[in-house]
C-alpha cells in the first residue's frame, strides 16, 4: 500500500495529528466501519473546502489565474467527500449522539485545519495525504469484513449507483471500493500539493541566499 514516509519536522508533526485522531477512531467506532465513516467523513470534507477557499482568496489578491487547476480540485475533493456522507446515511443511521458528535468534530476540525492552512499549508496538505491513507486503510479493513461475511453484503444505496455509476445489482462492496479508489486519489493529490510547496519554499529560499550574498 502506498504511504509517504515522514521526512521534516513538518510531515512529523502531521503524521502524528494522524495517529492521534486514529487511536481515537479505533477506540470509538472499533468495528463499526459505517458509522466511522458518517463520522469521519463529515470532518473528511473539511480540508478541500477549506483549501479551495483560502486559494481562491490569494488568486484574488494576486490577481493570478494559476491557482484555478488546484482550486478546482479541492472543491471537487469536498463535494467528492460529502457524497461519501451521504451515502453511508444510508447505509448506517447515525444515532443522535453520533449526530452530535459530527456537529462538535466539525467545529473544531474546521477551526484548526483552517488556521493550519493560513500558516502551514504545506503541513495542512501533508496531514490530509496522511488522513487519506488511514481511509485506505480502515475501508480495505472494511471490504474484507464484508467479502469475508462478518458484515451483510446488502445492496448498494440508489445514491451511489447513479454517483459512481455503479452496476443495477451492485453491492456494498462495490461502493467500498469506489469509496476506496476516490481516497487513494485524495492521498495522492495532496501528497503532491505538499510536494510542490515544500519545492517552492525550498527555491525561494536558494533564491533568497542568492539574493543576499549578491
Amino acid at each position: 500500500m502506498k504511504k509517504h514516509i515522514p521526512v521534516t519536522f513538518s510531515d512529523r508533526f502531521a503524521k502524528g495529528i494522524t495517529k492521534f485522531l486514529r487511536w481515537c477512531a479505533d477506540n470509538f467506532f472499533a468495528k463499526r466501519y459505517g458509522h466511522r465513516a458518517i463520522v469521519l467523513e463529515t470532518v473528511a470534507a473539511v480540508p478541500g473546502m477549506v483549501s479551495g477557499v483560502f486559494m481562491h482568496f490569494k488568486s484574488l489578491r494576486s490577481m493570478q489565474m494559476g491557482y484555478g487547476p488546484k482550486l478546482r480540485e479541492m472543491l471537487a475533493e469536498a463535494e467528492n467527500e460529502r457524497m461519501h456522507l451521504m451515502t453511508f446515511i444510508q447505509i448506517a443511521q447515525p444515532s443522535k449522539f453520533e449526530r452530535i458528535l459530527v456537529i462538535f468534530a466539525q467545529f473544531i476540525f474546521i477551526f484548526f485545519y483552517s488556521i493550519l492552512y493560513i500558516l502551514f499549508p504545506r503541513t495542512a496538505h501533508r496531514m490530509t495525504g496522511y488522513f487519506e491513507e488511514e481511509a485506505v486503510i480502515s475501508y480495505t479493513e472494511y471490504l474484507a469484513l464484508v467479502e469475508n461475511g462478518t458484515i451483510e453484503n446488502t445492496p448498494a444505496p440508489q445514491l451511489a449507483i447513479d454517483y459512481w455509476d455503479l452496476g443495477e445489482h451492485a453491492k456494498l462492496s462495490d461502493v467500498i471500493i469506489a469509496i476506496r479508489d476516490d481516497e487513494m486519489h485524495h492521498r495522492d493529490t495532496n501528497h503532491k500539493f505538499a510536494d510542490e510547496n515544500q519545492n517552492q519554499e525550498y527555491t525561494e529560499q536558494l533564491d533568497k541566499k542568492v539574493s543576499e550574498e549578491k
